[in-house]
């Protein structure tokens, strides 16, 4: 590792405070394997859960979280699963880059590019996204447990304290 990125990395904090927000119409807390595996991975890797919510793909009840949770100061990062397809109702996508002050388009071609070695062409369906708004992460993800656990084990968990460390600065 080169030593820019040694430096970069040492602004990063040790425990990260999490949202997990699952986008569904059809889910319940039971049912929800996507936001089940989010907190695990969190909690696994050493981070809070601060709060878990279910809501339905409505713009106005996925906008209020995200506003409540932006302006927490004592939320580093939001990670919200579900609503990112191409469906009617499907409006997570909408609602989170609305939000953004600053998009990290990185994160959608990475994902789509090891979600197609996963799953082949079907990939080019996920509007995942991440960027930040305020001095908060905000990552969403498919609804799917596949999909969860290949961002957040091969994107989000390596660069979640990272980037945070970043917007501490």
């Amino acid at each position: 590792m080169d030593q820019p990125h040694l430096e970069h990395k040492s602004y990063a904090p040790s425990l990260v405070r999490c949202v997990v927000i699952t986008v569904s119409d059809s889910r319940t807390p039971d049912t929800d394997t996507g936001g089940q595996t989010i907190q695990q991975l969190l909690r696994d890797a050493g981070h809070e859960v601060a709060a878990y919510h279910l809501v339905k793909d409505e713009p106005v009840e996925i906008g209020t979280l995200l506003e409540k949770y932006t302006w927490d100061q004592s939320v580093d990062a939001i990670i919200t699963t579900g609503g990112t397809g191409i469906s009617p109702r499907d409006c997570t996508y909408e609602t989170v880059s609305r939000m953004l002050d600053k998009e990290l388009p990185g994160f959608g071609e990475l994902f789509r590019t090891l979600s197609y070695q996963e799953i082949g062409s079907a990939a080019l369906l996920s509007r995942a996204v991440a960027g930040v708004s305020r001095r908060t992460v905000i990552v969403s993800l498919p609804g799917s447990r596949g999909a969860v656990a290949l961002a957040m084990e091969k994107l989000i968990l390596p660069e979640l304290a990272h980037m945070v460390g970043q917007l501490r600065r």
